[in-house]
Formats: structure tokens, C-alpha cells, sequence
């Protein structure tokens, strides 16, 4: 039995699904391998039991490792149960979860081992965008394994026991498990931005419950509606005090305040996430400048700039929401863009990415500046110019090419500091105040900030049945 499993496979799957609602798929497969004596060793369930269940009433299909039979590892008839998940899933249009604790490629069956492992990238690959992937590591996730988490959409890890890696710790020039455990949740949380969500197992299983009952099943077929229990005009008195920690902003907006945050330890100076509105479920994705603690003071601080890890981050959120047909909201107060040597190198690119997926999305669309929106990184943020449907702004928001104080130095440079003032003064009236962005018709409504969720409600039930078509290409290339 690996050391790394707490609880058996079918025990995860238990504890996931509704009670007694797990019905299991290919249970006597076994190995049908012969080589190095793999026939004189039982391989129950060929080490992976797959099947189906519901959580909260919603149909989904589940393949859970099991460490005990050969170390959970991938031979032909592992992979060809996943593959046969795969196909059901498909067919019924419902999600997949993965319970990943493996160790790796079977070495006894060799290329029918690898054959199996692209099989399954295949099929996942088949699947993106048309059914939700979540993928939960418990165990051992590493080599050509590694990818299986970074081709689905979401992924949970076991905070203690469970390891993620293409290279192992030991294996990368100059580092040691000791220095950087690089195969660690807390590095492939906060680092390299796969993993969605890390906590005990007991949270992982209840986080993935919670995050089924707000997806659609697939791309077709939403069910993930619900009746509204909260006040839909609910004021939310005093949201500009929180406007930095934009997580919390999203949280008093939100139905019963629940907001689900996805990748909360990467790129924290963007916050992405999940909440409901009317019972509908709404992907958020907002620029953040501070991160309170449980007491109200402040924990973190990040200057009001895009980064190359939060544009993509956000990037990647609104493809999957276009995707399933999620309509996105925005908060905006973004002044420019990190100006570090190693922000430059990505900069540009990831910039261009948000940029497309927010002009791309031909879901509903609602952006709220709630603070500054200065420059082309204004723009980016899901901008009038690049196809909000609707665009609200509060009272103090700042709109417009940059700082008034610079506008004015740039534009009457040599003059004394007085006449700096007074140019300045009439730069941010005319140019930079919500009003006139107004004016211009880039904002549609200026708004109290305690009638932010009354106004977004709104916005998103006119939406509802929004339709917008694109030129006509096989795909984007950005």
C-alpha cells in the first residue's frame, strides 16, 4: 500500500459522490500483460477503479488510482478504462474527475504503457471545452503524468503527501527537495500557478463538491441555475472600503456571499473566480491591490499594475467561461503594467492574451471601474473598446491616458510648478473623470458602489440571451 494514500481509492470516490450513488465500470479488468512475470501478480481493477455518481444531484464520471495494485501505476488496460470514462463522459455530456496517486508509466508493459498515456491526452484533449476537467492529486503525480493536471481545467492537491513534478526536485541542476521542493503543493500553488486549489484531503474532496454545483455539466446543456435565496436589490454598504481586497468585493456581491477564488495563491494581484447572481453562476475576474486577513488587516500589498502571471491567469479563466457559456464580470483599477527586467520579457504577450480572450469571449460581458483605469492596460481589462457589453463605473473611478499630474508635466514641460498644478487640475477634469469617459459613452452608468450588485444583476438578466457571432476560422492564434 503507498505511504501516500490516506484513505483507499474507493474510499475517495465515497467521500466525494452522494451516498451511495457510486456505481463502478470495468471492475474485473485486469493486466493482460505477460512480460517479467506481471501474469503471476494479481492486478485488481488493473489499479484504477473508474465509474459514475452524482454530487448534489449532477452526473459525473470518476477514475480514482489505486496505490495499492503495482504503486497505482498506468499500463494498456489502465489507460483503456480512463479512455472508456472518457468516451461515456462524452456521450452523456457530464464532467470528469481524476484521483491521481500513481507512479507513473508501468515499466513491464513499456510502449503499450506510453500508447495508453496518449490515448488519455487525446481523449482530454478531445474533451476540453466541451465537458469540465478537474483533476485532484492525493499522491504521486509526476513525469509524463504531470501533464495529465495541465491539460484539464481544474486542480486540486493534497497539501502534505501529494507531489506534482515533471522533473523531480533531485534531478533539476542546482537544486535539492531540501532547497525548493518544486514538486510541492505549496510550489505548484503559488509558482507555477496548475493548481487551483491546495488543502487536507477532507477539503480538497468538499472544495471539488462545491465547485461541480457551480459548473455547467457541459457546453451545451447548463443546469447549473438555481432559485435565488438572496435579496437581489441587497445593498452592500461600505464596498469602497474593501475596493483593494477586490476578493472580498466579489463576496458581498455575490449570492449569500460565496465567492470560490481559483489559483488564490498565484499571481494574487488578480483575482479570478466563481460567484452567483440571481442563481446564475458568473466567472469574476479583478484587478487587486491588498489582501486582508480574518481580522480585517492587511496582509499583502500589490501595486494596481497587470503582471505577466495575472494576465494569464485571468486569460486562461475567461477561454474556459467563453467556453461553457459563463458569462464574465470584471473589476477594474489597473495604472499600467510591472515594469521589472523579468515582467518585460512576458509582458507583452500575456498582455495580448487578455486582451484576446476578453475580445474573443462572445459571452456576456460587464466590467465595474472601481478604481483607476489608466492607459492601454485599462483597455485590456475588458474595455468598451475591445467589446464590453456594459460598463459601470463608481463615483471616484478615474478614467484616461495617465496620472493628471504627469499628463501636465509631459505637456507643459518647463512651465513652474503653479502652472503644473492648474493643468493638472483641468487634465483630471476633463480627461480622466468618470464623468467624461461618460460623456464619451465608454462608461454607460455611474453608479453608488453599495448598488454594485443591484446594477450587475441587472445587467447580466438583460444579457441573458445575448447572441454574437465571429468572422469565420477554424481558430485564433494567439
Amino acid at each position: 500500500m503507498s505511504s501516500t494514500a490516506q484513505n483507499s481509492a474507493k474510499a475517495r470516490i465515497e467521500s466525494l459522490l452522494d451516498e451511495n450513488s457510486f456505481v463502478e465500470i470495468g471492475g474485473l479488468v485486469s493486466a493482460r500483460a505477460t512480460d517479467f512475470n506481471l501474469q503471476q501478480k494479481e492486478t485488481p481493477a488493473d489499479g484504477v477503479i473508474t465509474g459514475y455518481g452524482v454530487i448534489n444531484g449532477n452526473l459525473v464520471y470518476v477514475y480514482s488510482q489505486d496505490a495499492s495494485v503495482l504503486n497505482g501505476s498506468i499500463g494498456e488496460m489502465h489507460a483503456k478504462k480512463i479512455v472508456g470514462l472518457y468516451d461515456l463522459a462524452l456521450k452523456m455530456g457530464a464532467p470528469v474527475i481524476g484521483m491521481i496517486d500513481c507512479a507513473g508509466i508501468r515499466l513491464q508493459e513499456a510502449t503499450d504503457a506510453l500508447n495508453g498515456f496518449g490515448q488519455i491526452y487525446l481523449k482530454q484533449t478531445m474533451a476540453s471545452g466541451v465537458i469540465p476537467q478537474i483533476t485532484a492529486i492525493f499522491g504521486s503525480c509526476g513525469g509524463g503524468l504531470a501533464v495529465f493536471p495541465a491539460l484539464t481545467d481544474f486542480t486540486f492537491m493534497e497539501e502534505k503527501n501529494a507531489k506534482l513534478f515533471v522533473n523531480a526536485p533531485n534531478a533539476i541542476d542546482g537544486n535539492v527537495v531540501t532547497k525548493c521542493d518544486t514538486a510541492s503543493a505549496g510550489f505548484q500553488s503559488e509558482e507555477s500557478g496548475i493548481v487551483d486549489v491546495a488543502g487536507e484531503e477532507g477539503t480538497v474532496i468538499s472544495k471539488i463538491r462545491d465547485l461541480i454545483s457551480l459548473l455547467p455539466a457541459n457546453n451545451e446543456d447548463d443546469l447549473s441555475y438555481e432559485e435565488c435565496s438572496d435579496d437581489l436589490n441587497r445593498a452592500c454598504e461600505d464596498l469602497e472600503n474593501c475596493a483593494g481586497d477586490t476578493a472580498l468585493v466579489l463576496s458581498q456581491i455575490a449570492d449569500n456571499q460565496a465567492f470560490f477564488e481559483v489559483k488564490a495563491g498565484f499571481a494574487k494581484e488578480m483575482a479570478a473566480g466563481f460567484i452567483k447572481l440571481n442563481g446564475i453562476t458568473v466567472g469574476a475576474v479583478a484587478n487587486r491591490t491588498r489582501i486582508f486577513d480574518a481580522e480585517g488587516k492587511e496582509a499583502e500589498k500589490f501595486d494596481a499594475v497587470l503582471t505577466p502571471e495575472g494576465c494569464e491567469k485571468a486569460a486562461d479563466f475567461i477561454n474556459f467561461c467563453d467556453a461553457f457559456d459563463i458569462p464574465v464580470l470584471s473589476l477594474t483599477n489597473v495604472t499600467g503594467f510591472k515594469a521589472t527586467m523579468d515582467a518585460e520579457k512576458k509582458m507583452a504577450k500575456a498582455v495580448a492574451k487578455l486582451t484576446y480572450a476578453f475580445a474573443n469571449a462572445t459571452v456576456p460581458k460587464v466590467n465595474v471601474v472601481i478604481g483607476k483605469a489608466m492607459g492601454s492596460a485599462y483597455v485590456a481589462m475588458n474595455s468598451k473598446a475591445i467589446g464590453a457589453d456594459l460598463v459601470f463605473a463608481w463615483p471616484d473611478a478615474q478614467i484616461g491616458m495617465m496620472d493628471a499630474g504627469l499628463a501636465a508635466k509631459i505637456m507643459y514641460e518647463g512651465e513652474n510648478a503653479e502652472v503644473i498644478k492648474e493643468k493638472a487640475a483641468a487634465y483630471a477634469r476633463l480627461q480622466s473623470g468618470v464623468e467624461s469617459a461618460a460623456k464619451r459613452g465608454y462608461v454607460d452608468t455611474i453608479i453608488e458602489a453599495a448598488n454594485t450588485r443591484k446594477y450587475v444583476i441587472g445587467a447580466f438578466e438583460m444579457l441573458f440571451t445575448k447572441r454574437e457571432d465571429r468572422p469565420s476560422k477554424k481558430h485564433g492564434t494567439v
